[in-house]
C-alpha cells in the first residue's frame, strides 16, 4: 500500500477510509501544518521530503506545479465527490493500478473514472 499526504482541503472521511483500504495517510494537521496558509510549492516539497505522494483537490495549481517540476514522489489530484465511498475507492484503484509508478507522475483521479 502507499504512503499518501492529503492538503488541509481534502475530506477526513476519505482519508478515514483509505486508512481502511490499508494506506499509510498523513493530514496537514497530523503534520502540524493545517491553518499556516502554506504555500502549494511548499505543501509539495514537504510531501516530497516525507517520501509520500501528495493527493489533492487542487486540481489547478499542483498540476502547474508538476509541469514545473516533475521532482516530487507523485501527485494525484482529483475531482470533488460528495460520494467519499466512491472517491475513496477510485483512489484505492489508481494507487493499486500504478503501485511503485508514481515518482514525478501526475495521475487524476476523475469523478468519472
Amino acid at each position: 500500500m502507499e504512503k499518501l499526504y492529503v492538503n488541509e482541503n481534502f475530506p477526513y472521511l476519505v482519508v478515514e477510509l483509505l486508512r481502511l483500504l490499508g494506506h499509510d495517510v498523513l493530514t496537514s494537521l497530523e503534520a502540524g501544518n493545517a491553518n499556516q496558509r502554506i504555500p502549494d510549492e511548499d505543501v509539495l516539497t514537504f510531501s516530497t521530503i516525507q517520501n509520500r505522494i501528495l493527493l489533492t483537490l487542487n486540481r489547478r495549481d499542483f498540476i502547474k506545479l508538476h509541469f514545473q517540476s516533475n521532482q516530487h514522489c507523485g501527485i494525484i489530484v482529483c475531482t470533488s465527490d460528495a460520494n467519499f465511498g466512491a472517491l475513496a475507492q477510485r483512489i484505492h484503484t489508481i494507487l493499486s493500478e500504478n503501485t511503485g509508478a508514481f515518482a514525478g507522475n501526475l495521475l487524476r483521479v476523475n469523478k468519472g473514472n
